[in-house]
C-alpha cells in the first residue's frame, strides 16, 4: 500500500492553512507536516495514531468554514481511505 494518500491530505492541509488565521492555521499546520512526515516514514502509521488525526480534523473542520472546511474534510477523507487498508483491528 502506498502512503499518497498521507501526502495528499498534507497538501490538503497546507492549502487550508493558507486560508485560515490565528490559532487553527498553527493546528492545519501542524497537522499537515506530521501527515507529510507519516507519508515518507519506514513504517506506515496504526490505526489508533491515524484515528488521533482524524479526530482531531474532524475537530479543526467543526471550527472551519468555507474552502478550509472543504479542504480539512478533503483530508480527513484521505487519511479515513488510507486507513481501510492498513492491517489490524
Amino acid at each position: 500500500m502506498t502512503r499518497d494518500l498521507l501526502e495528499a491530505a498534507s497538501d490538503d492541509l497546507t492549502a487550508a492553512a493558507e486560508a485560515a488565521e490565528g490559532d487553527l492555521r498553527e493546528r492545519i499546520e501542524g497537522q499537515a507536516e506530521t501527515l507529510s512526515k507519516l507519508a515518507s516514514a519506514d513504517r506506515g502509521p496504526d490505526h489508533g495514531r491515524l484515528a488521533r488525526h482524524m479526530n482531531a480534523l474532524a475537530e479543526i473542520a467543526d471550527q472551519s468554514d468555507g474552502g478550509v472546511r472543504e479542504k480539512v474534510e478533503s483530508a480527513r477523507d484521505k487519511v479515513s481511505e488510507y486507513r481501510e487498508g492498513v492491517a489490524g483491528v
